[in-house]
């Protein structure tokens, strides 16, 4: 059989890769269930402008017209942030359970919450990736489990943990491209004297193995862009961190470097910057799934 079809050789790549992923970000000092704590607030407010009521209600609506109801429905959304998703899917009449590790969003999501009945939206503050589905009673107990560009997809076990809770739909967002961002463009070749670097993401893992293993699925790739100023002070932080985390020098050469650069191209002290990327949506049916395992 040619390594192409070999489910367990695409399984082992995927873990050897996301052990990278996991070894990288400990090296930079990233823990991902405290990620967003800084910026939470900035994220809530990204979350509920026009621009990400706008993006919701795209996928909303493409859930919708791939035959996801959202009316008396159980969903349990992993990473729910400060309910980006968890409002609009009670505001349709879901009971929605919103795991979210990070303090500072839990908060939001508790007052973004707080306009509907008890026990419409439950907050699980816990990573999901500690959670026993099993002995927590998860098993087969959602209409929908969604997961929109939440980093517990290191391997294929992590995806079965999902599919495990579904019992009709799973749907998983992720990246499809490395980050575009027109800073990084910038600085990126004046620090390393190369192009920004672009790396192959999960998502081709995650749509080969759901392949070989039999699932029916529908998938979408996007490209989306969003543009924001920042003070260069600002800036200079973030590009800090960018080169932390791509194992460059990021000592004071480095920050001199970087800020007698950003001095110089936007005096004005505010730097517009356009980031994103193609973004990848799968929505997987296990209510196909069950419906050919009785069969059979």
């Amino acid at each position: 059989m040619s390594d192409f079809f070999n489910e367990a050789i695409w399984e082992k790549a995927w873990k050897d890769h996301g052990d990278t992923v996991v070894n990288n970000r400990k090296k930079a000092g990233i823990v991902p269930a405290r990620a967003f704590d800084q910026k939470a607030g900035a994220f809530n407010e990204q979350s509920f402008n026009e621009e990400g009521r706008k993006r919701v209600k795209r996928i909303m609506n493409w859930l919708e017209g791939q035959g996801v109801q959202f009316e008396n429905a159980s969903v349990l959304d992993i990473g729910a942030a400060s309910g980006v998703f968890s409002v609009p899917f009670a505001e349709r009449g879901a009971h929605v359970t919103a795991v979210e590790s990070s303090l500072p969003l839990v908060e939001l999501l508790k007052e973004n919450v707080s306009k509907f009945p008890v026990d419409t939206v439950k907050i699980v503050p816990e990573p999901f990736e500690d959670i026993d589905v099993q002995a927590r009673g998860w098993s087969n107990a959602f209409d929908l489990v969604f997961a929109s560009m939440c980093p517990v997809f290191l391997n294929w076990e992590s995806v079965e943990k999902l599919l495990h809770c579904a019992r009709q739909f799973c749907y998983i967002s992720m990246p499809a491209s490395s980050p575009e961002n027109s800073l990084a463009n910038e600085i990126w070749p004046l620090i390393t004297g190369q192009p920004f670097p672009t790396k192959h993401k999960e998502i081709g893992y995650l749509l080969h193995l759901l392949y070989l293993k039999g699932y029916s699925y529908e998938s979408l790739v996007t490209r989306e862009t969003t543009t924001k100023e920042i003070s260069t002070e600002m800036a200079l932080q973030e590009m800090m961190n960018r080169l932390h985390s791509h194992d460059q020098p990021a000592d004071e050469r480095t920050r001199k470097t970087v800020a007698d650069y950003l001095e110089q191209t936007y005096p004005s002290g505010q730097v517009v910057v356009r980031h994103g990327g193609r973004f990848g949506k799968v929505l997987v049916r296990l209510r196909d799934q069950n419906m050919y395992t009785r069969e059979i």
